[in-house]
């Protein structure tokens, strides 16, 4: 048995530690500074008031993480709007021309959607800020999925159970929202003048040239 005050102080001392992780990953589910405090700081009250459901210290990171998650999901689906509920729909369609846009094919060689391996973006000319531009661009429900499993790396399952919805819908949410990211990122990269103009539009499959 772990003495509560240890614990206690085991569990300040790791907030600390981890405050701008949780407000990175707040912020970028949020898209709003003050959104994304009030989130922490909410996520922070629940995970002192249940430290004592954490059996294993090691694991308090891990734990915490996915109490802002859920915080997070709960407030979104109480406050989400039919417009997006539209936009959830869609997800499961077949993806249009221009959303199977990809960035892969376009530039033919390997490219990272996050930016903990800047090596590998775009011969390393995105700059982070256009990343993260795009990515608060996304609608919310491919937003989420790719924060949930590309940033905070939860498996599928793990995005699945968060979400309330089955695995399939995770997995085509991820698909279109990596679509719709590759073509925002070469879009900008394409009006800050690091890509050809000329090859900026995407062929449509089947198409004419």
């Amino acid at each position: 048995m772990i003495d509560e005050a240890v614990r206690r102080r085991f569990f300040e001392s790791e907030v600390q530690r981890l405050l701008d992780r949780l407000f990175g990953c707040a912020l970028r589910l949020t898209r709003n500074r003050t959104d994304a405090e009030d989130l922490v700081g909410e996520t922070v009250a629940k995970a002192w008031a249940s430290l004592a459901e954490l059996r294993d210290l090691c694991t308090l990171e891990a734990w915490i993480r996915r109490i802002l998650a859920n915080t997070f999901i709960s407030q979104w689906r109480h406050r989400r709007t039919q417009a997006e509920v539209a936009v959830d729909a869609e997800a499961d369609d077949t993806l249009d021309a221009g959303e199977n846009f990809s960035l892969f094919e376009r530039l033919h060689q390997p490219f990272l959607l996050w930016w903990s391996t800047p090596e590998e973006m775009l011969a390393t000319k995105v700059l982070r800020e256009h990343l993260e531009r795009a990515l608060d661009a996304l609608p919310d429900v491919f937003r989420i999925a790719i924060v949930l499993v590309e940033v905070e790396g939860n498996s599928y399952p793990e995005a699945a159970e968060l979400l309330g919805v089955p695995i399939g819908t995770v997995r085509s949410r991820l698909s279109r929202a990596r679509g719709l990211l590759q073509r925002a990122l070469w879009e900008q990269a394409r009006d800050a003048g690091l890509v050809a103009s000329h090859s900026a539009a995407p062929c449509r499959k089947g198409g004419s040239a």
